[in-house]
């Protein structure tokens, strides 16, 4: 079984579109069995729309903008990508969060491309089996977790494909006892982010917490409309299935106030005494 450790990094805009954001850069290690790292892919993608990177893009990733000029496309680029990867070989494909396969499927259909191989790859989210080793509830950046750990990352700059995907090989080496790979996944398409999931959490206890039995129809009225786009359909499943495995869980009951010390020194009179059950 080989490892591919894979990161993407995308273009942004500085203003709302309904254009799509793109793949600009493809990176990935292959790591053998004993997790030593025996090949290395990387690629510049020229994107279709926003084609010249913002300031903050550029700073951030320190990608040249001669260089998405001179790349190729997204089907071109994918191709080598896929012929790197080896149609016969077994190996299942690492990230740090669920962004990257997103992406790469976005851009597939985008372009038009048969996204049948994406749907069905096999890929584990390091992100996610690092959160649970380390028994923390809030998202790490590949450059925390790497500091947590003690491993340097001194020689490699962030935010850059090829190393980001170098960085994330560094902490699956460090955990990879730790790791539960029966969690495998393919991709899914999700309708709703993050954010809206956590407005539906939140809000469940909110409205529990001042002793009304939360619905989805209070929800969605009273928290959700002018939030987010209640009339879609798909999203609103999804946040509506949130809530139901939210319902279905055991609800925490609250600690007990701790008794005054006085109370506690105080001998009940027998007539207390005798009142309990």
């Amino acid at each position: 079984m080989d490892y591919i450790v894979l990161d993407i990094e995308f273009n942004g805009r500085k203003f709302a579109s309904d254009l799509p954001m793109e793949v600009i850069e493809i990176g990935a290690v292959r790591l053998d069995a004993e997790l030593r790292q025996t090949s290395q892919f990387t690629a510049l993608v020229k994107p279709v729309y926003f084609a010249k990177l913002n300031d903050f893009i550029q700073k951030k990733t320190g990608i040249p903008q001669e260089g998405i000029d001179a790349a190729d496309g997204f089907p071109a680029v994918i191709r080598d990508f896929l012929a790197w990867l080896g149609p016969s070989e077994r190996y299942l494909i690492i990230t740090w969060g669920g962004e990257d396969m997103k992406r790469i499927v976005f851009d597939t259909r985008m372009h038009g491309l048969d996204d049948a191989y994406w749907l069905g790859v096999n890929y584990y989210d390091l992100l996610k089996g690092y959160i649970r080793y380390k028994g923390v509830t809030n998202d790490v950046s590949v450059e925390n977790a790497l500091a947590d750990l003690g491993l340097s990352g001194d020689d490699i700059q962030a935010h850059r494909a090829l190393d980001d995907a170098r960085m994330t090989a560094e902490i699956l080496r460090a955990v990879f006892p730790h790791l539960n790979f029966e969690r495998v996944q393919q991709y899914v398409d999700v309708y709703s982010n993050a954010k809206e999931r956590k407005l539906v959490k939140n809000a469940i206890r909110i409205i529990a917490a001042q002793k009304v039995t939360p619905t989805w129809p209070l929800i969605v009225e009273h928290v959700l409309t002018g939030k987010l786009a209640t009339d879609d359909v798909r999203k609103m499943a999804e946040l509506e299935a949130v809530f139901d495995a939210e319902m279905a869980k055991p609800q925490r009951k609250p600690k007990p106030s701790a008794e005054p010390a006085a109370a506690k020194t105080e001998p009940r009179s027998a007539d207390e005494s005798s009142s309990v059950q």
